[in-house]
């Protein structure tokens, strides 16, 4: 038995999440079939993080256990040559069998983009939130996001109905940063956010909270106090899932 580490990079668009569900097409379901189809036996996927439907992943991690000998570059083009375009796996390397993709992380990068203009190209569309005007306060933004810096209770930034053992989390660094579109030059405003672990839609909750910031419509200073409530109903809108990519997940 051979304990699997794979890095994975896929466009969410057309599917329901990272988790296998009743209906519909998700990452850990593909990348099980694959495996099974290759190991000639069931294959358990476990993935770093639940991505939810229409979420995009540049670093997913995940691990998985063979019964067969393989190299992990042999493994990664068997399993992509079985996966459609829009999964591939990057890596694969060899890890011990203790190694657990979800409880051995220590840190998550995630970043949600924003096309803040008139017009978003219909290439970059897929992958941001179009907020077309007013101009965004790049600065507000960056100062509100310091905000979520540190160990806090971030209950206020959790999806309704969500059952956690604790809603405490540490943001090790938030950043709001201005960029031109590859897709145009059209002005994207970037956040980035890495931390110890994140709640259900909590960098989504706080992207739309720091785009009521960015608007003009909340001070800076309101982000500290929606975090001090824990009521998420304080909080800004839950941001569309088409602008939040997984960059990576970080271990030992």
């Amino acid at each position: 038995m051979t304990t699997f580490k794979l890095t994975i990079a896929y466009d969410g668009t057309t599917f329901v999440g990272w988790q296998r569900q009743a209906e519909g097409t998700s990452i850990q379901g593909l990348l099980e079939t694959a495996l099974a189809d290759l190991d000639g036996r069931e294959v358990t996927v476990i993935g770093a993080s639940r991505t939810d439907a229409g979420v995009h992943a540049l670093g997913q991690v995940a691990c998985a256990t063979l019964n067969r000998t393989i190299d992990g570059r042999t493994l990664a083009h068997a399993v992509n040559v079985r996966l459609p375009p829009t999964v591939r796996v990057l890596d694969a390397v060899e890890v011990p069998a203790t190694f657990h993709a979800r409880f051995d992380v220590k840190a998550k990068t995630y970043r949600y983009r924003i096309l803040n203009d008139e017009v978003v190209a219909p290439f970059e569309q897929p992958y941001v939130w179009h907020v077309p005007s007013p101009r965004l306060d790049i600065d507000a933004m960056v100062e509100a996001a310091r905000v979520f810096e540190g160990r806090h209770d971030f209950s206020a930034f959790q999806a309704a109905g969500s059952s956690t053992v604790t809603t405490t989390r540490v943001v090790l660094a938030a950043s709001v940063v201005e960029l031109a579109s590859p897709w145009g030059g059209a002005r994207l405003v970037v956040f980035d956010v890495r931390g110890d672990g994140f709640l259900r839609h909590m960098v989504r909750t706080m992207a739309g909270t720091l785009v009521e910031v960015g608007r003009g419509a909340r001070p800076p200073a309101w982000t500290a106090e929606v975090l001090e409530s824990r009521d998420r109903g304080r909080a800004g809108r839950n941001a569309p899932s088409t602008g939040l990519v997984l960059v990576g997940v970080e271990y030992e």
